[in-house]
């Protein structure tokens, strides 16, 4: 019986090239999904964190918190405070007498300057002024807080009221705006201005 090694050789040259195509598609689907994989995981874990900003050499805001989570990776980055944060501001009229915020969670989105405060959230001003809410924005280009839950406030004089469609403020509570008020104002401890005669 006599063999045809052509038929054979054609047979194998088929074969390796069929490989190779299997190999070749296969590594294309690899890096197609490689490409689209999920970049949003955090890049930093840091535990007892303390982040400290400046603005020309003044310290304009301290954070502490028991973790942060920094997403980097994202067209997007972000920092999230899953087990609550505390938040000092300095006011360069005032740098001894901060005023903070504290949330049980918070969102710090990092190219915006915007942060993000839910979870009976607390704040105390650096005139003595509390505010209590479930949550607040702070849009720290604008200089502007807001929100459109309930808020209670505490002023010096220890009247409260009760603000039931949120409020929108300067950052450094110098100016602010509440919505459908109510509460008990003591006015014996209220200055009221008198009308000249």
């Amino acid at each position: 019986m006599k063999l045809n090694f052509n038929k054979y050789k054609n047979i194998a040259y088929l074969f390796s090239c069929a490989i190779f195509f299997i190999f070749t598609s296969c590594e294309e689907d690899l890096t197609k999904q490689n490409g689209n994989q999920n970049k949003n995981f955090p890049s930093q874990i840091i535990n007892n964190a303390k982040i400290v900003q400046r603005d020309s050499g003044f310290v304009s805001l301290r954070a502490t918190a028991p973790i942060i989570e920094k997403y980097e990776l994202i067209d997007s980055p972000y920092t999230i405070a899953r087990k609550g944060m505390k938040i000092e501001f300095f006011d360069k009229k005032k740098p001894k007498n901060p005023g903070n915020i504290t949330a049980k969670y918070a969102k710090i989105y990092d190219y915006k300057k915007f942060f993000e405060a839910r979870g009976n959230v607390k704040i105390l001003t650096s005139d003595g002024q509390r505010f209590a809410t479930q949550s607040v924005f702070w849009d720290q280009k604008n200089k502007r807080i807001y929100t459109r839950d309930t808020v209670y406030a505490t002023m010096e004089d220890g009247s409260t009221l009760v603000h039931a469609n949120g409020m929108t403020a300067k950052d450094d509570f110098s100016e602010y705006t509440f919505y459908n008020n109510s509460g008990d104002l003591d006015i014996s401890k209220t200055k009221i201005a008198e009308s000249k005669k």
